[in-house]
């Protein structure tokens, strides 16, 4: 069995899983928090068991230590010699890292180029990176690239309508995210249907605190709701989603903020949280719409409208849907949801059985016999996809 350490750090957080290759079992999973700040927090599962303590941990290569030395301490491991490979989640490839790739100092210095693109997640992506290489310098290291499933859409999906030599020159263009996620669930869909990839066109719903729609078109990403940045698309947690650009220029001069400022607020202050004014977590939004809580209802229908509008579009675009997948957070975990987006698609022929759609975190066919395009719930599982492209490179 080979053991891959499948890894994602964020901005303070390093989350990690170790896996069994080719078996795909887990062996241990857990998350370090609030790196950087006192009071860090170390959580891990072994055997089953949660296991929770705390740290000052002030940076990703004192994070990935602890992990590692964690794995010997508690038995997970024997010594470091038993990792074979180590996959990271690198949110932004652009269009020059279009696929896995083993790391080398080439990949790493490419990616320090692209950090204008996505500074807040290739940052951290860079850092945990470097800590794995400088403490497992002999471990061959993978990126797999949240951007690559849609790396290959048609150009008339991911080009804007802007000046062209803002493409050329500044590479402005579509390039879409949540792709390890979209590309499991497809694959995984198919096989749930007794079919191949190829032979299945599905809409993918990722749907959590982040959320894309995707078309997926015989295993193909065609397009994409997430666009230049992960700010475009449908109403997020705290996301916009697609709002008029001439809107930015407008609230500045009425608040007297900068670009950045007005951006800033529909990343973090928008979606959700903006129109509720009460959380940005569909849970509470759930909670407060149904004590009569008129804008957390407004926030929920909001998202759903827009939501469908993706949903029919791409079924028309990838020649008419087998399936649409709910997956992510709330894709897998919001009956509710998942029903006032399929109520707008009768007129496509969706039918949900409410009692089936009464499910959480499971693998699940939702819809009716009589359903013309089926609906199912299928966990998303991107530290697999992580593991499997790793396991493939570092084999090649």
């Amino acid at each position: 069995m080979a053991k891959i350490m499948a890894v994602n750090a964020g901005s303070s957080s390093l989350k990690f899983q170790l896996i069994g290759m080719p078996e795909e079992t887990v062996i241990t999973t857990g998350i370090v928090e609030r790196i950087g700040m006192k009071d860090s927090v170390f959580t891990i599962k072994v055997n089953g068991e949660k296991i929770q303590q705390m740290f000052d941990i002030d940076n990703h290569a004192v994070a990935t230590k602890l992990v590692l030395d964690k794995l010997i301490e508690l038995g997970v491991i024997q010594s470091f010699d038993e990792i074979e490979g180590v996959g990271h989640r690198v949110v932004h490839g652009a269009d020059v890292l279009t696929e896995s790739v083993l790391i080398t100092d080439k990949e790493i210095a490419i990616l320090e180029e692209l950090v204008d693109l996505a500074p807040l997640h290739l940052i951290p992506n860079l850092t945990g990176i470097k800590a794995f290489k400088e403490i497992l310098p002999t471990v061959k290291q993978v990126a797999v690239f949240d951007t690559a499933f849609h790396a290959h859409m048609p150009e008339e999906a991911y080009m804007y309508a802007v000046p062209y030599d803002w493409y050329e020159r500044h590479a402005v263009r579509k390039y879409g995210f949540h792709g390890t996620s979209h590309k499991y669930v497809s694959e995984r869909v198919a096989v749930l249907m007794g079919k191949e990839p190829k032979d299945v066109n599905v809409v993918v719903c990722h749907l959590g605190n982040g959320a894309s729609i995707c078309a997926v078109k015989g295993g193909v990403s065609i397009d994409t709701s997430m666009g230049f940045t992960p700010l475009e698309g449908i109403p997020m947690g705290t996301r916009s989603g697609n709002i008029d650009p001439a809107v930015i220029e407008y609230m500045m001069v009425k608040k007297g903020k900068s670009a950045r400022e007005i951006t800033a607020i529909l990343n973090k202050q928008s979606g959700y949280l903006g129109v509720s004014g009460v959380s940005s977590d569909s849970r509470d939004l759930w909670d407060a719409a149904n004590r009569g809580n008129a804008r957390a209802r407004l926030a929920l229908d909001v998202q759903a409208k827009r939501i469908a509008d993706y949903v029919a579009s791409y079924h028309c675009y990838v020649g008419g849907a087998d399936a649409i997948v709910f997956t992510a957070g709330i894709g897998e975990n919001a009956p509710s949801t998942r029903s006032i987006i399929c109520a707008r698609l009768t007129a496509l022929g969706v039918a949900i059985d409410e009692a089936k759609n009464e499910c959480r975190g499971v693998e699940r066919l939702i819809s009716t016999p009589d359903s013309k395009i089926q609906v199912w719930v299928v966990p998303t599982n991107e530290e697999v996809m992580i593991a499997r492209d790793t396991v493939r490179l570092i084999h090649a």
